[in-house]
């Protein structure tokens, strides 16, 4: 069976590559046009219960751009805060979502680089059977 966290990174990525827009990375690219997502940092807890075995997995995934202004990329993060919050059901490895909840996002730059628009993750998972 696939571990808890690898089946929400697969689900992550499909959810937003499925929901089009900016290019989806699972993990940083070595050359992409602006803007673009990168599904980067995953933790995994245990949140099992009364004999269910259960993964609380947090996720992050950032949104890049080079534009002047932050309106492309808060458009971004909007999408992808849609589509991984519409995860559901049954996922690959034996997994089924439980809950899905935004945790954090935040907006950053440094005057040299790209804009970073991070959003951050809170999925709750549960062995099937």
């Amino acid at each position: 069976m696939t571990g808890a966290g690898e089946a929400v990174q697969r689900a992550v990525v499909a959810a937003l590559t499925e929901a089009g827009g900016a290019p989806v990375f699972d993990g940083a690219p070595a050359r992409a046009a602006f803007p673009y997502l990168t599904v980067g940092e995953i933790g995994t807890i245990d949140w099992s219960a009364q004999g269910a075995d259960g993964r609380e997995v947090r996720i992050a995934v950032t949104a890049w751009d080079e534009a002047g202004q932050a309106a492309r990329l808060h458009g971004a993060m909007a999408a992808a805060e849609a589509a991984i919050g519409g995860i559901a059901g049954e996922i690959e490895g034996g997994w089924r979502v439980a809950s899905v909840m935004l945790v954090r996002s935040r907006m950053v730059r440094d005057p040299v680089r790209p804009w970073a628009g991070m959003v951050d993750f809170r999925v709750r998972v549960a062995r099937l059977g």
